[in-house]
């Protein structure tokens, strides 16, 4: 069962908390953010409360008296949830929930309660079940009953009273509390290894990809900002694509020929957000290291944003954090199609282009692009191959970009862009 219910559309309220060096604007965009967040979840914002603070109240957050206000406002607007832009510590929420009388979550459960109902795969639905229930654990306290119900709906078990007697765990005494904690930690561990599993079986398929010498790029950027379409656009991959935030969890990998002949592989991805929860971020790492392990970013900004650039900075944010800040990047500013921004946004950052995904336009631009970035890791190499040997100059053509090809007494003199592995099959026929 999500956190917001589906049976009916819940009234909520916001609640954005400035502090410095945040500004006022910042926790408005913010608020706004969250407002299509609480959207996608499937439940209504009915109002709107902001404080300003030099630090958050380490009981509630907002403070005891700007508590009572909520409560107020919560009773006048008969809202059912109250829902914080920032993070919430156990035991402000329990507080919280104290005084308003309902219940009181904070973004990071929304964007949990999005991925839940998003994810397809059975690995999308292992990854978020297991950020949910690190998200959990440390909120038992004190809320054992709603949290068992929870724990049951994800599979982690249901209420179940005391269990048999045990010395030194389910022994005489042991409370209802920590049968739910052992329960949670048990399916933890459960999917965390069938994670593991899987992240050898996609480790397995990256090498053989290596092997194999074909340049890899990998989707990235902030949700909604057109991914799918581009790799639709551009693979003709055929991915559902909705105009929604987080649409896609499920990675998908496609061929894409170049400009120049070449083939490269093309991955989409979950789209970042500001304050992304880091229990998301660590339960999505094994799908993620396609990301670290690329060769190129292709990083999609929506153009028609109000803050692009902070986006932009949210994203590389994230991929600090999946160890991919070191990655080359390749800025693409999309949705020109909507906003005239495009050729401004391109002038404020060098060697980016700017597309239209839906259109077409700027398509060819981009691909030429990405076949300079990606031939520019490659090494130029002179060869002659033997006349006998076809076989040779034909993997020549096949595994890197020929360049100049003219014909000797000796063989065939070949000029070539290859990359490290390549080089190494043909290093015999190599001029030193």
């Amino acid at each position: 069962m999500s956190l917001i219910e589906r049976s009916f559309r819940e009234r909520i309220i916001l609640v954005g908390v400035t502090v410095p060096p945040e500004t006022t604007e910042e926790t408005e965009a913010h608020l706004d953010e969250l407002a299509l967040l609480v959207d996608t979840a499937g439940a209504d914002v009915v109002g709107r409360v902001m404080q300003r603070r030099d630090a958050p109240d380490p009981a509630t957050y907002i403070g005891k008296g700007k508590a009572e206000e909520l409560r107020e406002e919560s009773l006048a607007l008969d809202s059912d949830t109250t829902v914080f832009d920032n993070d919430l510590s156990p035991a402000q929420q329990r507080n919280l929930e104290k005084v308003l009388g309902r219940t009181a979550i904070s973004r990071t459960e929304v964007i949990l309660d999005i991925f839940a109902q998003n994810a397809r795969t059975p690995e999308g639905r292992a990854q978020v079940e297991l950020a949910q229930l690190r998200h959990r654990l440390p909120r038992l306290r004190g809320r054992g009953t709603q949290l068992s119900r929870q724990a049951g709906a994800s599979g982690v078990g249901g209420g179940g009273g005391a269990g048999g007697a045990r010395i030194g765990g389910r022994g005489p005494g042991e409370t209802k509390l920590e049968i739910d904690r052992r329960r949670l930690l048990a399916r933890m561990n459960r999917l965390e290894r069938d994670l593991k599993e899987l992240s050898k079986t996609r480790r397995t398929q990256r090498k053989s990809r290596a092997r194999s010498g074909i340049r890899t790029a990998s989707i990235v950027g902030y949700t909604n900002a057109g991914k799918s379409t581009l790799l639709n656009r551009l693979t003709d991959a055929g991915v559902l694509v909705e105009d929604r935030l987080f649409a896609t969890l499920d990675p998908r990998v496609r061929r894409l020929q170049l400009a120049g002949g070449e083939s490269m592989l093309l991955s989409d991805t979950v789209g970042f957000i500001r304050k992304l929860p880091h229990q998301l971020v660590e339960a999505f790492k094994s799908t993620l290291e396609v990301v670290a392990e690329s060769d190129l970013l292709v990083h999609v900004v929506d153009a028609s944003s109000a803050d692009p650039d902070g986006q932009i900075a949210a994203v590389r944010e994230v991929l600090e954090e999946i160890d991919a800040g070191g990655v080359p990047e390749l800025l693409v500013f999309n949705k020109i199609d909507v906003t005239t921004d495009g050729p401004r946004l391109v002038e404020a950052h060098p060697g980016s282009v700017a597309v239209s995904a839906v259109t077409g336009e700027g398509i060819e631009h981009l691909l030429e692009v990405v076949g300079d970035r990606l031939r520019s890791m490659s090494t130029v190499v002179e060869l002659v191959v033997p006349y006998e040997r076809g076989d040779v100059l034909a993997a020549l053509h096949r595994d890197g970009e020929v360049l100049v090809e003219s014909h000797e007494d000796t063989g065939t003199r070949v000029r070539a862009r290859l990359d490290d592995a390549p080089r190494n099959r043909f290093a015999e026929w190599v001029c030193q």
